[in-house]
C-alpha cells in the first residue's frame, strides 16, 4: 500500500511503518505490567551495591542514557558500557557488589549470552521483550516490556524500555514511583497523538530532507538517547548515513564540514542547557548549513527522551521514501544479532 506525498515521493508502508503505528499499544501494555516481582524486591533489599553497571547493545545501549543520568543526580556512580566491551574489557566489574542492568529486546543476542557465561557473581537485572529468554531466565530478576512482535527496526521495544528503565531508575534511587507512573500514565496518547498524522509529517520532512547528503543528529543530557538510538535507526532504517552525538561535541571538529547538503537536527532538550543548543543551531544555519530545533511541547522530563524518537522515526519514512524504499527492510541484517 502506498501514500502519495508531494511530487514523486511515495511512502511505502510495511513491517516497520506498522511497528511505529502499534507504539501506543506496546506502551499501554508496558505499563500496565511494570510492578515490582518479589525477585525484584529482594535484589534491591540485598544493597547497596558497590557500583551499578548499565549495558545493553545498538538502541538497546543509548535507551540506557536516562537511567545513567538520574542515577548521576543521584549521587550514585554508574558505568555504561556497550556489552561487547564489557564481556571483552571490562570482566573485572562482573564481581560480588555490583549490580548489572543489562538490556536485550530478544534476551538472547551473543553478547548478552556471553556475558551471562562470564558472570562471577555480580546480580544481573534483565530488561527484556522476550519471556523465557536467557536472560529473563538467568537473571536473578528481569523486567519484562510488552511491546510483542517487532519484525525490524527498533521503534516499539525501544519506547517500551524507556518507560520502564525510567520506572526502574526510581526504584534503584529509593523513590515512590507514583508520581513518575501517573507521568508515564500519558505516554500512550501523546504518542497517538503524533502518530494520527504520521504522513503529514513526513510529507514535510521529504521537502525538507530532499537533496541533503549528510545528516548529524546532536543533543545534551537525556536526549543523549535520541541522538545515539536516532543516528542508529536512520542508517538502519533508511540506509541513509547519520552520526548522532551531543552538540559540545559537535563543536569540536564536525563544525567544519557544514555545508548546504548538510542537515542537523537539534534537540532542544532540558531547559539548562536549551540556550546553549538553540546557539549552535543558530549558527549553523549562519554558515550555510540545513537544520532544525528538535523542541516537544512543555513535557516531565521523563517524557521527553519519548517524544523526541518519534520524530527521528518519522525522518527515517522521509528517507526511506525520497530513495523510493521500504524503510526499515532489512538486506543483510537481522532481528537478533547471532554473532559477535
Amino acid at each position: 500500500m502506498e501514500v502519495e506525498v508531494p511530487h514523486r515521493v511515495p511512502i511505502i508502508q510495511g513491517s516497520y511503518y506498522h511497528d511505529i503505528l502499534d507504539q501506543p499499544t506496546a506502551l499501554a501494555a508496558t505499563l500496565a505490567n511494570l510492578e515490582a516481582s518479589p525477585a525484584l524486591v529482594a535484589m534491591l533489599q540485598a544493597g547497596p551495591f558497590k557500583q551499578v553497571v548499565l549495558t545493553g547493545m545498538g538502541s538497546s545501549h543509548h535507551v540506557l542514557q536516562p537511567l545513567h543520568l538520574q542515577l548521576a543526580g543521584r549521587g550514585i556512580a554508574s558505568t555504561l558500557m556497550e556489552t561487547s566491551e564489557l564481556i571483552h574489557y571490562g570482566k573485572g566489574l562482573l564481581e560480588p557488589g555490583t549490580l548489572v542492568v543489562a538490556v536485550s529486546q530478544s534476551g538472547s543476542s551473543a553478547e548478552t549470552l556471553r556475558l551471562l557465561d562470564l558472570n562471577r557473581g555480580a546480580v544481573i537485572l534483565g530488561v527484556t521483550n522476550t519471556a523465557g529468554s536467557p536472560l529473563a531466565i538467568r537473571s536473578a530478576a528481569h523486567i519484562l516490556t510488552m511491546a510483542g512482535a517487532e519484525r525490524t527496526v527498533s521503534c516499539k521495544t525501544y519506547v517500551a524500555a524507556l518507560v520502564a528503565l525510567r520506572w526502574l531508575g526510581d526504584l534503584l534511587c529509593g523513590v515512590d514511583p507514583t508520581a513518575t507512573l501517573q507521568e508515564l500514565a500519558q505516554a500512550p496518547i501523546l504518542v497517538e497523538t503524533f502518530l494520527s498524522d504520521l504522513e503529514g509529517k513526513v510529507k514535510l520532512l521529504t521537502q525538507d530532507l530532499d537533496g541533503i547528503r549528510s545528516l548529524f543528529l546532536v543533543g545534551r543530557g537525556t536526549s543523549l538517547a535520541s541522538t545515539g538510538t536516532g543516528a542508529l535507526i536512520i542508517k538502519e532504517a533508511a540506509h541513509f548515513h547519520a552520526e548522532g552525538m551531543s552538540s559540545a561535541a559537535f563543536r569540536h571538529g564536525p563544525m567544519e564540514m557544514i555545508h548546504p547538503e548538510m542537515f542537523v537536527l537539534v534537540f532542544a532538550g532540558h531547559p539548562a542547557t536549551r540556550s546553549l543548543n538553540e546557539r549552535l543551531l543558530a549558527e549553523i544555519l549562519t554558515h550555510g548549513g540545513k537544520g532544525a530545533l528538535c523542541n516537544p511541547p512543555p513535557l516531565p522530563e521523563s517524557l521527553r527522551p519519548l517524544m523526541e524518537i518519534l520524530h527521528v522515526q518519522a525522518i527515517t519514512l522521509a528517507l526511506a521514501a525520497l530513495k523510493g524504499k521500504e524503510a526499515g527492510a532489512f538486506r543483510w541484517a537481522t532481528k537478533i544479532t547471532t554473532t559477535e
